[in-house]
């Protein structure tokens, strides 16, 4: 098929039945941007997302409770002890995670979710969410991003109060991360064979990934049966070894955003782009993320603000420019309510 062909095949009921495979995924992955074929594209994704979401978007607010050096040394993270960016140590307390958690709720922010790095304790992070749960009520989802972790812990997060976890095999790993792949692999199976649901973005994509090595992970991520997939650019860190290599631009990350978005289909109904481009958001996605505390893109510790000055307020703002209405709630928590 022509490129065109693709796209619209792609976003037909015959298309999304039978699926996008890694070869068309990279042909729609190779697609000049600014091209007639990448608006095509663009347009294509945006009414899929139209008619999956009924333009409806929402936030994931990210809290990154402990900054401090991880021995991991990801080439791509700010964290890494061998790099000698973090030398200070900061962790936030229960207290002021409720605090964050209690006002992310407010402002109507659906996924929220605790980052901690590789070692932190997972006995500590469930009492944490038997608390966080107990202070601040609502219909929020809560979420964590930790270390690897097996069936048992799995279950035990879930038993506490623990609605998903943001897991990925990244783009690089083994080569870029000092992480086996198969370990990776095995703590995303705990996820899927638990009550958890999973979120897994394409990420951190950077201008050395191939179209190929980008299709792969886009894959797996939908066989991993995900409520919310999408793409993550890697953000150049000044003394992390990936940090000399540019960001990719915005009109790539919005093609693989949308190209997440044909693939997903009905199955991936949420498409998450970080950081917010506009971009994205006109190629079909309708999650972004919100940051504060401890952040691996960054070499500071965001505390009590929001990484880069982008909030909640904005994040709104920018999504109802782009056609969608942010919601705090999905529609089976509103039939929840009812009953």
């Amino acid at each position: 098929m022509t490129n065109k062909e693709l796209i619209c095949w792609a976003a037909s009921e015959e298309g999304q039945n039978t699926g996008l495979d890694k070869e068309q995924l990279v042909q729609l992955l190779s697609i000049e941007p600014g091209s007639e074929e990448y608006r095509l594209l663009g347009r294509a994704a945006r009414t899929l997302a139209r008619e999956i979401t009924g333009d409806k978007a929402y936030l994931w607010g990210a809290i990154g409770v402990d900054f401090a050096p991880c021995s991991m040394n990801c080439d791509f993270c700010s964290l890494g002890e061998a790099w000698g960016i973090t030398k200070e140590v900061r962790e936030y307390d229960e207290e002021e995670t409720i605090r964050q958690v209690r006002e992310y709720a407010e402002q109507g922010v659906y996924w929220i979710v605790l980052r901690t790095t590789e070692f932190y304790s997972k006995d500590q992070l469930a009492e944490m969410i038997v608390n966080i749960r107990k202070a601040v009520p609502g219909d929020y989802q809560l979420g964590l991003n930790i270390g690897e972790f097996d069936l048992e812990t799995a279950n035990r997060l879930a038993d506490c109060g623990v609605n998903f976890i943001y897991h990925s095999l990244r783009l690089g790993e083994g080569k870029d991360t000092r992480f086996e792949p198969q370990v990776r692999l095995n703590t995303l199976q705990a996820v899927k064979d638990s009550p958890l649901d999973l979120v897994f973005l394409v990420e951190p994509v950077g201008i050395e990934h191939t179209n190929e090595e980008i299709a792969e992970i886009a894959l797996l991520a939908k066989e991993c049966r995900v409520i919310v997939s999408g793409a993550m650019a890697r953000i150049p860190v000044e003394g992390t070894p990936l940090g000399v290599h540019p960001q990719i631009s915005n009109e790539r990350l919005a093609q693989i955003a949308a190209v997440t978005r044909l693939l997903g289909g009905k199955a991936v109904p949420d498409i998450c782009v970080h950081p917010f481009c506009k971009e994205a958001a006109d190629f079909g996605a309708n999650v972004t993320v919100i940051e504060t505390g401890s952040v691996p893109r960054d070499s500071c510790c965001c505390s009590g603000g929001k990484w880069n000055q982008f909030d909640a307020e904005k994040a709104k703002r920018y999504f109802e420019e782009a056609g969608y209405t942010v919601c705090s709630k999905k529609q089976k928590d509103i039939e929840k309510e009812e009953m």
